[in-house]
């Protein structure tokens, strides 16, 4: 009796059990733009360190072995692994037989959502393939190298440490940022240990240069001239360390050299461009990004992902670095597009609209290895707290508007007595390290889902050649004359005009092969109505070509004894291979 009793209460558990799990699936609506029931569930409303970036890419490959491989690139300076996630349907083909993409983020350190922005987009890549015929298509076509984090040394810094929102920018290499034969011996301190490095006041009725905003109690501002405040401003947290009269001048990952300005293009030493080391690629990071590119010449497209202020940006860096007129062409087609994917931003010139930069990634990507590339800084308050046009606030007041009425105060620390070693009773507060220059959890991962949309668009006009249509004409004495189109269906070239003028890549290689008959010339069609051409004699069946020109068509000829099958086949190092088989 008391197994059967036993039994039923089992069973009854069981059921309620079951019934509670049912209970417990909701159902609704899928929201449009998601990828459906995702393998890999991640929440993209929060920022994650390098160690839990790199179990994210585990979870992809692991979900999806078919169309990623991850790999490390090389060690950072703390001897972190940088690690890259290939993505393509290597069932059509290996990544390298393929036009190819390359993405990274958070070269500096306290620029972090280029990680998750990244991270967004190979997960949205492999979860929609299969669903979404677009993006299957990209990913038959085409190829994508990822690499989340360039620094994770200084995400892992910053993340975990207190700082600024400005700090720290390079990496971690120990400098001696004051030159007084120290390193690292400055840096600012926590003193309210909440994790920020905010600002520090001290009520002063006499000498006092500030006073709170009446319409944003916490709003520091300064007085006007002739007027005595109720504070005097004594800088961000921290003490005189070493001494010497500054405060937080050689701490970790203090600006002192920037991995931006660590690209073998147009480089220049310190005392021209600040942030430069010694020579290029000097830094374990930059080097191992270096190696990794110029292994994979099929890399046809670049994108890295900076913050802040809400902008596409194209090279030059420098003033008198010229673009060619027919890339810039592309370039604008790329980002006018871009400008209508990501409201509020804007498509700048780094020199001519923003500064001079020297040794900057996109520019050696584009000059140095002919590959169209973009940098995006990321977010832009624009999309915090909108004022009206009749009542335009200014950032600050903007910022405390948005704090206050959507963020409900989570990005202020309230003011609060401390005890300072110099300065006595003081108080500490201001707005915490993320805030400003990434954006909140709910604005996340639509700039991380926008970011990644401009980037495919440029990822689908990476050249695609096409071998489309073949004729034949008789000529005398048995000899016959082929004609065939290679198109180019997409907007950038098989090879940019930098690319062609520096001999950075192999021409495109246009081949004939046949068992029927042999190749006695081959030519170049200039113009069929002009009856001009160009000839190919020393190797007649494979015709190279400078570049196959976007949204083009490429003619070429042979002249043939005799008749029968053959293939002719497209092969570029950044446009990829393509053949088609004919008989006549």
């Amino acid at each position: 009796m008391k197994k059967i009793v036993l039994i039923c209460i089992l069973t009854a558990s069981i059921l309620l059990t079951i019934t509670a799990q049912a209970a417990d699936k909701l159902s609704g609506l899928q929201a449009l733009g998601a990828p459906l029931n995702p393998k890999v569930d991640i929440r993209w409303n929060r920022f994650y360190d390098s160690g839990s970036t790199i179990k994210i890419l585990k979870k992809i490959n692991k979900a999806y072995p078919k169309l990623t491989r991850i790999e490390s690139i090389g060690k950072s300076f703390e001897g972190r692994d940088i690690f890259v996630i290939k993505v393509t349907n290597y069932n059509n083909g290996d990544d390298t037989t393929k036009p190819a993409m390359y993405i990274d983020g958070n070269i500096h350190s306290n620029e972090i959502q280029g990680t998750e922005v990244s991270l967004y987009t190979a997960w949205f890549l492999t979860e929609s393939y299969g669903k979404v015929k677009w993006i299957t298509e990209l990913l038959n076509e085409k190829a994508f190298y990822i690499v989340p984090t360039i620094n994770p040394d200084g995400r892992d810094w910053f993340m975990k440490q207190a700082n600024t929102a400005h700090s720290p920018r390079s990496g971690m290499v120990p400098t001696d940022n004051d030159l007084d034969g120290e390193i690292d011996e400055d840096g600012p301190e926590d003193l309210n240990n909440d994790g920020h490095i905010t600002r520090m006041r001290i009520k002063d009725t006499v000498r006092g240069t500030h006073k709170e905003d009446e319409k944003y109690p916490g709003l520091m501002v300064r007085v006007p001239a002739g007027q005595t405040g109720d504070y005097r401003m004594l800088g961000t947290e921290g003490y005189d360390n070493d001494g010497d009269g500054l405060v937080n001048e050689d701490g970790k990952g203090v600006y002192e050299y920037d991995p931006n300005r660590d690209w073998a293009h147009e480089w220049e030493p310190a005392y021209i461009q600040r942030g430069a080391r010694r020579y290029p690629f000097s830094l374990k990071e930059t080097s191992a990004v270096e190696k990794f590119v110029k292994a994979h010449r099929n890399i046809a497209a670049a994108q890295s992902y900076h913050n802040t202020g809400g902008m596409i940006l194209r090279g030059p860096g420098k003033a008198n670095n010229k673009y060619t007129r027919s890339d810039i062409d592309v370039y604008d087609f790329i980002a006018n597009q871009g400008e209508q994917i990501l409201p509020n931003y804007r498509y700048l010139v780094a020199w001519k609209d923003l500064y001079q930069v020297y040794g900057g990634e996109f520019d050696w990507f584009y000059g140095n290895n002919g590959i169209m590339a973009f940098t995006n800084e990321l977010w832009t308050s624009a999309n915090m707290f909108r004022p009206t046009d009749k009542n335009r606030d200014k950032l600050g007041d903007q910022h405390h508007n948005f704090n206050k009425h959507v963020l409900f105060g989570d990005a202020f620390v309230p003011w609060t007595k401390v005890k300072h070693p110099i300065y006595g009773d003081i108080e500490v507060g201001g707005f915490k390290k993320n805030f400003g220059r990434v954006p909140p959890s709910f604005l996340l991962e639509e700039e991380a889902h926008r970011n990644m949309a401009f980037t495919l668009f440029h990822a689908y006009h990476m050249p695609q050649l096409k071998v489309t249509r073949s004729s034949t004409r008789r000529l005398s004495n048995g000899l016959y004359e082929i004609t065939v189109n290679i198109a180019n269906e997409r907007a950038i070239p098989s090879r940019l005009s930098q690319d062609i003028k520096n001999n950075l890549s192999f021409a495109d290689r246009i081949s004939i092969i046949s068992k029927d008959f042999n190749v006695l010339s081959g030519l170049t069609v200039i113009s069929e109505g002009a009856n001009t051409h160009t000839d190919h004699d020393l190797n007649p069946a494979t015709i190279k070509v400078s570049t196959i020109a976007g949204h083009s068509t490429t003619i070429v000829k042979w002249i043939v004894d005799g008749k029968g099958s053959f293939k002719v086949t497209v092969d570029s190092e950044k446009g990829g291979k393509d053949s088609k088989s004919f008989t006549f």
